[in-house]
Formats: C-alpha cells, structure tokens, sequence
C-alpha cells in the first residue's frame, strides 16, 4: 500500500478498530441518498447575491478545506438550511483546535 494522506489513515485506523457498521437495507438506503443526492445537485434556477469581501474569501477557504466548488459549498448551505438539516458550531472553537 503506497502512502496514505492523514484522513485516510484516520479512516484505516477507524475500521480497523471495527467502529464501522453494515447497512441494513444497502439497496433502499442507497436508493434513498441518491434521491437526496439528485435532488441537491438539481440546479435549475441561477442567483446573484452580493456578499462582503470577507465572507466570500471565508468560504472559499471552507471550500478548499473541502476540497469543492466554493459555489457548492454556498449551494449546499442554502440547501440544508431550507430543509432544516444546518447544525451550527461555534466557530471560535473550530479555529482552536
């Protein structure tokens, strides 16, 4: 095995410790995230918004962290706060780590 980036060891660790579990119902389960899937990646409306200098470069910063699109991360958002799916952290806390 070449080498691994520090989440995938931290994966590895995680299933090697047996903290993962099967799904039941693989098929239905997997049935329904590609709906939920499908339904957030459906974009068929286009919006502008204006947001300060600083808030954009915070999320782009987020994104790149995530590795996606700045626009996905701002679309994904919007989509689990309309769904009232958006838990909230305390920011301050995330940069202390």
């Amino acid at each position: 095995m070449g080498k691994l980036t520090q989440e995938e060891r931290a994966l590895l660790t995680s299933v090697e410790r047996g903290e993962w579990q099967s799904v039941k119902n693989l098929k239905q389960e997997r049935a329904r995230y590609q709906g939920y899937a499908r339904a957030t990646l459906k974009k068929d409306r286009r919006i502008n918004i204006r947001l300060s200098a600083k808030d954009l470069e915070a999320l782009q910063t987020l994104a790149l962290e995530e590795g996606i699109p700045y626009q996905t991360l701002i679309a994904s958002i919007l989509h689990k706060y309309v769904s009232g799916s958006l838990m909230e952290r305390d920011r301050r806390a995330v940069g202390q780590e």
